[in-house]
């Protein structure tokens, strides 16, 4: 079959042409439900940037394991450690992975743990040096 330069230009008119009609039928306002949802996306969005300056929740196999008390003041972990953190019957595996962050309060990443302080250790894979 031969391809002219005549036939390139009449299915460029029918595909972008097609196209734009289609789009052009499908467009129509948001109603108030959809803009609601849309919020409460962003919201969660916007909590999940906050809590990856921590690390993140894993499904890896946890290294060790925290449970949190009314008596935990404080925990110690190491960048890039997975941990499974227990607070009452809830359990989360969190990997800190905390480039530049030393300390945090755990209610960041786990509500209702706001008397407790993450203090995070430089992994000394990561160390440089010697």
């Amino acid at each position: 079959m031969k391809i002219t330069k005549s036939s390139v230009a009449y299915a460029s008119i029918l595909l972008f042409g097609t196209a734009s009609a289609l789009a052009g039928e499908q467009y129509s306002a948001p109603s108030e439900t959809q803009v609601g949802a849309l919020i409460r996306v962003a919201a969660s969005a916007a909590h999940a940037r906050q809590a990856a300056r921590y690390g993140y929740a894993s499904l890896a196999t946890a290294e060790r394991s925290i449970t949190i008390d009314n008596q935990t003041r404080h925990i110690n972990v190491v960048r890039m450690e997975t941990i499974a953190i227990r607070v009452g019957e809830k359990t989360v595996t969190w990997t800190f992975d905390t480039l530049g962050t030393s300390s945090f309060p755990l209610s960041e990443i786990i509500p209702g743990t706001e008397q407790v302080t993450v203090y995070v250790d430089e992994n000394p894979m990561y160390r440089g040096g010697q």
